[in-house]
């Protein structure tokens, strides 16, 4: 059995809908990721030291972090359901490609937002580096409905960060094909199952 360590609506989202897309058998973890303390007690950081999620804990009892690695980890396990291009081709550089410019380039960029000791000054800066970000992402999206044309693991993370935009004030008009992929998006059910689960619903 795996276990998913989750704070709801943050990163580690895109690896729950990524468990769930691939039928997988799971347990959710819960963490205060201000506490660092597990639901049922604990602290977080005997998982990962680094403190925060994800960290999934495999069958064997190892435990992996990071989303990029956590998601293409997951897809590798049901081969059959296409969820990630083949190992050692093409598509799956472009997908990693994908994973690590939403990781540097976007995730990255809102974490300034979320922090209250932040200037104006300088979340209005990121907030300018997110939209030109996303005016990239948004060419990518022209034409095809997900990153890759035909949905892969890129999607759930891009999904998830895109999803901070309306609280941290990132305004989205006039990515229409972003708007369109984060309506396709919702609409799996793997997607709506994963926010039920988190409360994220409401």
């Amino acid at each position: 059995m795996h276990t998913l360590y989750y704070a709801p609506g943050a990163c580690s989202l895109s690896a729950h809908i990524a468990l769930r897309e691939a039928g997988l058998e799971f347990d959710l973890k819960k963490v205060n990721t201000k506490t660092k303390e597990m639901d049922g007690g604990g602290d977080f950081r005997t998982i990962n030291p680094l403190g925060y999620v994800p960290a999934l804990t495999l069958p064997d009892g190892s435990v992996m972090t990071e989303v990029p690695v956590i998601v293409q980890y997951i897809a590798d396990q049901v081969p059959a359901r296409q969820l990630a291009p083949a190992q050692a081709t093409s598509g799956r550089y472009r997908m990693q490609a994908l994973l690590n410019i939403i990781g540097t380039e976007l995730h990255k960029s809102f974490s300034p937002l979320f922090n209250p000791a932040m200037s104006e000054d300088t979340k209005t800066y990121y907030r300018g580096r997110i939209r030109d970000r996303l005016t990239w992402v948004d060419q990518q999206l022209s034409g095809n409905d997900y990153l890759l044309g035909q949905f892969s693991m890129a999607d759930p993370y891009l999904f998830t960060v895109s999803n901070w935009a309306k609280p941290m004030a990132v305004d989205l008009n006039g990515f229409d094909n972003l708007l369109a992929f984060r309506k396709r998006m919702s609409e799996r059910p793997a997607v709506q199952a994963a926010m039920a689960a988190e409360g994220l619903n409401k």
